[in-house]
């Protein structure tokens, strides 16, 4: 196996250091920022749900600044978002480089992508569900907690495996202006370097990672549809 490899990938196996880095890279980008953007997607999107009109907390003034906030970050294409932050990231992270200067654009760039997929989620739900919360007394917690996402968390899994998909793209988008990972190792030495057998190393990682992701996605939703 190891003399097949070293005949069909012989950049690669002289490179499998940086390789596993550039994965190691990769999956900590995608984690870290993935946390994050979770968190800060999921209120959001609460947000513009029940602020909106006819939402169970309808204010307008809320939900028109939140509005125009995710539709203005939502339209900067990712590379120029990277550019535009590098001030921020480097007051925020100390570096615009490598995994710790990737963490601030990431987030830019998804919480926006997520906190629309959530809205999108929450708009499904049944209107009766929450009629006959509001009939009971609940009050807009617990609504939110008991209806909005304990009724829709199949939806919210969806979610997140589509904005985590995405964020591995925008990973080895990152790689273009040195934030490492996997997109930088093919950047530096798949194309620069003109080495196919490295570019194709990576895609067959991101592409793993990506399946892994959606798979284990489609379980959970399945496993938490009733």
């Amino acid at each position: 196996m190891h003399e097949l490899l070293n005949t069909y990938c012989p950049n690669l196996m002289t490179k499998l250091p940086d390789f596993y880095e550039s994965i190691a890279e990769t999956l900590q980008m995608v984690v870290r920022s993935g946390w994050i953007s979770f968190m800060i997607g999921l209120v959001l999107g609460i947000l513009l749900t029940v602020t909106k009109k006819g939402g169970i907390l309808e204010n307008q003034i809320v939900f028109q600044i939140l509005d125009k906030v995710v539709n203005f970050f939502r339209s900067i294409p990712f590379i120029i978002l990277l550019a535009g932050l590098l001030p921020f990231t480097r007051m925020i992270a100390g570096t615009a480089i490598g995994v710790e200067g990737a963490i601030v654009p990431l987030i830019f760039g998804t919480v926006p992508f997520f906190a629309r997929q959530i809205e999108s989620v929450l708009a499904e739900l049944n209107p009766g569900l929450l009629e006959a919360a509001k009939a009971m007394g609940d009050g807009p917690i617990r609504i939110i907690i008991s209806v909005y996402l304990r009724e829709s968390i199949p939806g919210i899994v969806r979610a997140t495996t589509i904005t985590t998909i995405s964020l591995i793209g925008l990973t080895a988008m990152a790689g273009a202006v040195g934030a490492g990972g996997l997109g930088d190792f093919a950047i530096r030495f798949g194309y620069q370097r003109n080495q196919v057998d490295v570019t194709y190393a990576s895609v067959l990682v991101l592409v793993l990672l990506v399946s892994l992701i959606q798979l284990g996605g489609n379980l959970i939703a399945k496993k938490s549809t009733h």
